[in-house]
């Protein structure tokens, strides 16, 4: 029996420690040049995948192609935003952890991985991003705004409830900032170490999947920057800015939901804090002898 035990304290304890939590207001980090080198590169990656995921959806809605060939599809616009999302994540998750997406900077600050200065840059730095690559698509495109907003906006269809629409951003972020934390949870990498996993690729099959799934709902937002850039550019359509909203309440409880569930329930956090509370109370209450 002690030799098992001493097993299981080799291969369970040894390997692995949590990481210490960020701490909520970190000045520091507004000195160091790593801070501003993984705002910009937020920046730049969310503004590469805004502008070429809505060239994708904005060619597929295009009226002049007559030829059904050379038009994607809803298949293939769920495969360029996850593609896109695969690549721009695996080219800066070394530099900022490459999020792309306020809610997944949410979910992060939730779990404490990183500092509340570093998660407003992100955010910041993310909403200018997609604001500006979702310009140079209606700049540089030239055709016609009315046309080229249907399936570009961020908005919940006809036949579908706004209740229903804020029900599938909710899901569809919940399982995206889900497979970010079970993509990237160091416990998980030490444990499977043996099993070679791209934490970008689960990720970026994540959007894919959920694109599939609520494109005819929402259109797929899962991405309040996402959403922020295209209603804001093309808020001349009729239900642009009324379903805003939507898209900014319902991936925030997405990524408190599933940082709550990861780090609660799946991590067992809330286990280890009630024994860490009973252990401390009863240690605490013991009267000497």
């Amino acid at each position: 029996m002690s030799e098992e035990r001493n097993i299981e304290h080799q291969h369970g304890r040894d390997y692995y420690h949590d990481p210490p939590p960020a701490p909520l207001l970190d000045m520091a980090e507004l000195k160091r040049w790593s801070f501003y080198r993984a705002t910009i590169a937020e920046f730049i990656a969310t503004l590469l995948f805004l502008f070429l995921a809505v060239s994708t959806v904005v060619n597929y809605k295009e009226p002049n192609y007559t030829d059904k060939c050379s038009r994607v599809g809803f298949p293939g616009i769920a495969l360029a935003h996850g593609g896109l999302i695969f690549v721009l994540v695996y080219c800066t998750s070394g530099i900022s952890g490459g999020h792309l997406n306020p809610a997944v900077t949410f979910g992060m600050l939730l779990a404490r991985k990183m500092s509340l200065i570093r998660a407003a840059a992100y955010m910041v730095a993310q909403c200018l991003g997609a604001l500006f690559g979702v310009l140079f698509v209606f700049c540089f495109m030239n055709f016609d705004e009315q046309q080229s907003s249907e399936g570009v906006v961020n908005e919940v269809t006809r036949n579908y409830s706004k209740g229903a629409g804020l029900a599938a951003e909710f899901i569809g972020t919940f399982v995206l900032v889900y497979t970010v934390f079970s993509a990237t949870d160091p416990k998980r990498n030490a444990r499977d170490s043996h099993v070679p996993v791209l934490s970008p690729l689960p990720i970026g099959f994540a959007v894919f999947v959920v694109h599939l799934a609520i494109i005819p709902i929402t259109g797929t937002g899962i991405n309040p920057a996402r959403s922020l850039g295209t209603n804001l550019i093309y808020r001349s359509h009729t239900e642009a800015m009324d379903d805003l909203w939507i898209f900014w309440v319902g991936p925030f409880l997405g990524a408190l939901a599933a940082a709550v569930y990861h780090k609660y329930i799946l991590r067992a956090g809330a286990v280890k804090t009630l024994k860490s509370f009973r252990a401390s109370g009863s240690s605490g209450g013991q009267l000497p002898v």
